[in-house]
């Protein structure tokens, strides 16, 4: 069994809070209603998964080593995989917001370059040159959620034996790996134009594994009867 899919998407919508995902619950200037279609924080624009689950033809009638010792060796064996790969997610580029003077109002950078160069290195993910502090009562002139962090690559795989213990029970071998190529999986740059770390990233995504980002093992044997 073989299952591809690709999903080109583009999610926007108002700069705010997302049921408790962006953590923001920030009024928006009312002079500018383009700030209300912007970038949403789940949007990837490029989306691949692969996945794949095939039995070994070994074994007890199968095509190949069908009989003896080494068919009751080799057959039952199944693999499987995942592999996955998406585009980074959007982030903003923000400034301390104490000369606004406006409490629950969020505050961006004000970007002093037509363009801003992506380096897409940990140490320096983009060119901060481009961006600086806003000194007077207003907003500054950076649009939300305007750049995009790094990206996934993922692989996990398995590799399971099913066999008879007798004709009541049976048995199953179970070896998983998550992160086979031990690639890391790189969060979003620190923002905050103000941050000494400012354009660094300093920190992994969240996968779904409690916050362990590096290759893990995983061995079990279940009995059924």
């Amino acid at each position: 069994m073989l299952r591809l899919s690709y999903t080109w998407s583009k999610a926007l919508g108002p700069r705010g809070n997302e049921n408790g995902v962006d953590g923001y619950t920030n009024n928006n200037p009312l002079y500018w209603p383009l700030i209300a279609k912007v970038p949403r924080s789940f949007d990837r624009t490029h989306n691949f998964n692969a996945a794949f689950a095939f039995e070994l033809p070994f074994g007890r009638g199968k095509r190949w080593v069908s009989q003896g010792a080494p068919a009751r060796l080799l057959g039952g064996w199944q693999l499987t995989g995942l592999f996955t790969a998406y585009t980074g997610g959007p982030f903003s580029v923000t400034a301390p917001g104490a000369s606004l003077n406006a409490p629950a109002n969020g505050q961006t950078a004000d970007l002093i370059k037509p363009q801003v160069e992506i380096y897409g290195k940990r140490e320096r993910w983009f060119d901060t040159t481009a961006y600086a502090p806003v000194l007077q009562p207003r907003f500054g002139t950076a649009g939300w959620d305007q750049l995009r962090g790094p990206g996934l690559v993922n692989f996990d795989a398995g590799v399971f034996r099913s066999f008879r213990i007798s004709e009541r029970v049976g048995a199953q071998f179970r070896a998983e790996t998550f992160n086979l190529s031990n690639t890391p999986h790189f969060a979003n740059p620190t923002g905050d134009v103000s941050s000494a770390r400012f354009g660094e990233i300093t920190g992994i995504m969240n996968t779904g594994r409690e916050g362990i980002d590096e290759r893990v093992f995983r061995f079990a044997l279940r009995l059924s009867f």
